[in-house]
């Protein structure tokens, strides 16, 4: 029963993130929108990292290493609820979002090796912005859509402690802009239109190490590289004279196809940790990648933004006061906190420069283990600040509620006998 209900929640949730809007961030008006790191709420609530820590019973998106380690079938399924204030010189502005962040499936492969599949948001659309230069002249910019990315992982142990990983993806989307403007004194107004696919392939490879060391301490590395690969973007921009009256169309002024690419470079991330098994643990992670390039104006047309190279640092981990105790509920439950710094590569143009874009946030979150055996509960709250107001730019402060759902069976792959 409980392997039809997850296999009929996979298929509903599927086709949820592949119609939702995951963004209401102005930021996410720049190339393809607000990208999403591939984070579980359990690696998100101990500041995103994870690329060298193994776990039995939860997934691990940071690194297809850790997929070796798995020894029960275990369905995830992540969301958020955020509360976004956006801050000018002046004014300030409040709006929400709520979204599904992945849906995954995972099992042991005999007993050295386990093979995960899931989808995963991975750029996001959602932001309108208006820009009055006087009380007549009104320019509105308005955007939805976003990519998602269908996956497959690997991991097997080759050695003893030693785990290898792939990763093959495959990111697609839609992505929809518009650009409406009125002036004074002109009888019609304009809006210009672009609509665009995102299509292509992403590889990861990944590896992870365990060592024992005195009074059953355990020191782990891990490493993974998302190889640099080539999105295609195929659309149409369309001008059109719209009526300031009644919003009809009153003309086609030109159509014209978008194509080009984006390149999306190398990215390495590399981290270790220190531990005692179902005790805590301990970890930091760094990742870097060079500038994304594309020979798409409508991406990066080197007016109004540009990228650079990016890089985060996170630190964080997790405590459980007895994960066998009897008598007390919250001695079973895992407490987890992180911290989260980012360049997210990102620059934005001013009256005389480029300004970099950075991002902050303090994690904090619970496991709650449920009734069946291995299964819980997942809470994180994460307080976050990105962008600036100087130079007449938009800063946001952030409140991010996630929740997840990770079920495990270890009898999922077993059939019953009957003597």
């Amino acid at each position: 029963m409980i392997k039809r209900f997850i296999l009929g929640v996979f298929v509903f949730t599927t086709s949820t993130i592949l119609a939702q809007r995951n963004s209401a961030s102005p930021y996410s008006y720049f190339g393809i929108g607000e990208s999403f790191e591939a984070v579980t709420v359990e690696q998100a609530s101990m500041g995103g990292i994870g690329v060298a820590m193994k776990n039995n019973h939860h997934l691990n998106f940071t690194n297809p290493a850790a997929n070796a380690d798995l020894r029960a079938a275990t369905y995830a399924i992540g969301g958020s609820l955020t509360f976004l204030t956006v801050k000018e010189a002046n004014e300030s502005q409040t709006g929400n979002s709520t979204s599904l962040r992945y849906i995954s499936l995972g099992f042991p492969v005999g007993k050295k090796a386990g093979f995960s599949v899931g989808l995963q948001p991975f750029s996001s659309v959602g932001y309108s912005l208006i820009d009055k230069e006087n009380t007549e002249d009104v320019t509105v910019f308005s955007g939805e859509g976003g990519a998602n990315k269908i996956y497959a992982s690997y991991g097997i142990y080759a050695y003893k402690g030693l785990s290898l990983g792939v990763e093959a993806g495959f990111v697609f989307g839609n992505i929809e802009n518009n650009v409406f403007n009125k002036r004074a004194d002109v009888v019609l107004a304009t809006s210009h239109e672009e609509s665009f696919n995102v299509r292509g392939g992403q590889f990861k490879l990944g590896t992870q190490y365990k060592t024992e060391l005195k009074n059953k301490l355990q020191l782990f590395a891990g490493a993974s590289f998302t190889l640099s690969s080539d999105l295609s973007v195929k659309g149409n921009e369309i001008l059109y004279s719209v009526s300031d009256d009644d919003g009809k169309i009153k003309a086609e002024l030109f159509n014209r196809p978008l194509n080009g690419n984006i390149n999306v470079p190398l990215k390495s991330v590399y981290g270790f940790g220190i531990g005692k098994e179902n005790k805590w643990y301990v970890g930091v992670n760094q990742q870097s990648q060079s500038a994304l390039g594309s020979n798409s104006v409508f991406i990066t047309d080197g007016q109004s933004h540009k990228y650079d190279d990016s890089s985060k640092f996170s630190i964080g981990g997790y405590y459980i006061p007895k994960i066998n105790s009897i008598s007390s509920y919250w001695d079973r439950v895992t407490y987890r906190a992180g911290l989260r710094f980012e360049d997210t590569g990102l620059l934005v143009k001013t009256t005389d420069n480029f300004e970099p874009v950075k991002d902050f946030g303090i994690n904090v979150g619970l496991g709650l283990p449920l009734p069946r055996q291995l299964s819980n509960l997942n809470l994180g709250f994460e307080y976050g600040q990105r962008g600036t107001t100087n130079n007449n730019l938009i800063k946001e402060n952030y409140f991010n509620v996630r929740l997840s759902l990770s079920l495990n069976s270890i009898k999922w792959f077993h059939k019953n006998k009957i003597d």
